[in-house]
């Protein structure tokens, strides 16, 4: 599956105001470290280790209405703009993710090998992925989020940055199995908030 757009890009979307709603609420829900596709607490050294070697993080979640809100006409719109037109039947709660000096999310794509096979979502898998940048980029240096191209394993493709600077309250919207990668902070705080957006599998 090949599709032209990469992702659909809303700048300043949100406002100062907003952002400043949605960080608080994220600070509330006590943010605690990220683990890799669903993973539960690493149990020992080793894939503590492991672990932080893909993946350095903090994170909360929200599950808010009015955030919902606010940014579901953002999905509807990029979904339909990009021309992916995804059947899109409802989405996760929202990821307040902080990543602080040398954090980081290395090469990896939203969206799972298989649909989920019980609860809420059985049978339907994650199609869009959604990024808010919740930091002034004057707060932060790295932290970029980048893409590979073409859609596959990063080993042999270019990269791209989903601009040099994000400002904030923009939004980036883009396909979930999509390789993509947050580098390393270098100094500051980078603060975004990510959803996830799913559907029954292609067909």
């Amino acid at each position: 599956m090949k599709y032209q757009r990469l992702y659909y890009y809303f700048e300043r979307a949100l406002s100062s105001f907003l952002c400043d709603e949605i960080i608080a609420q994220g600070f509330v829900n006590n943010p605690d470290m990220a683990f890799v596709g669903g993973a539960g607490n690493p149990r020992n050294k080793k894939q503590l280790k492991n672990l932080l070697e893909k993946r350095n993080s903090n994170i909360s979640w929200i599950n808010d209405w009015w955030v919902k809100k606010e940014i579901k006409p953002y999905i509807d719109r990029a979904n339909k703009m990009a021309g992916w037109n995804f059947d899109i039947t409802t989405s996760e709660a929202f990821q307040f993710t902080k990543y602080n000096k040398e954090q980081f999310y290395d090469w990896h794509t939203d969206a799972f090998e298989t649909p989920h096979t019980d609860g809420e979502w059985k049978g339907l898998i994650r199609k869009l992925s959604m990024t808010v940048s919740l930091s002034d980029p004057r707060d932060y240096e790295g932290g970029f989020l980048e893409f590979a191209v073409p859609h596959h394993e990063p080993t042999k493709c270019e990269f791209i940055k989903a601009r040099q600077v994000m400002p904030r309250g923009s939004i980036i919207i883009f396909p979930s199995y999509t390789w993509h990668r947050v580098t390393p902070v270098t100094s500051g705080t980078r603060l975004s908030l990510v959803q996830w957006n799913l559907g029954p599998g292609y067909i």
